[in-house]
């Protein structure tokens, strides 16, 4: 599996896109094939902010329930409201159309300790 070179990962299969300071926040299609066919997201609600590392929504799958954790601290400025009835967009297309929520970024300096591209297929 080839990974965008333009987004920051995480160890927990989570991944970013900076723009300015939004960043878009998805699963990795490593965490999608682990889950297996996603069926529900909870999403966060536009306005809460979230701490880097704590639990930022939920993706239910055929096999279990899992968190999405923040890769990054910020305030959700969005959430992807294509995936409401239409999660299967996260199976066929996790690092594009199947993004989970938008963050305005509180601290950018944590960006430095995520993943790229390279280090991140390391480990997935």
């Amino acid at each position: 599996m080839s990974y965008p070179s333009h987004y920051k990962y995480t160890d927990q299969h989570e991944w970013v896109s900076v723009e300015g300071d939004i960043a878009t926040v998805g699963i990795t299609h490593h965490a999608q094939d682990a889950l297996g066919d996603i069926v529900h997201v909870e999403l966060p609600a536009v306005g809460k902010t979230i701490a880097k590392g704590k639990s930022a929504c939920e993706v239910e799958s055929v096999k279990a329930v899992s968190d999405v954790y923040a890769p990054i601290s910020g305030t959700v400025t969005e959430v992807n409201g294509a995936l409401d009835g239409n999660e299967s967009v996260i199976n066929s297309d996790p690092h594009g159309g199947g993004w989970l929520f938008k963050l305005r970024l509180s601290n950018p300096g944590e960006l430095a300790g995520l993943l790229d591209a390279t280090a991140y297929t390391a480990i997935a």
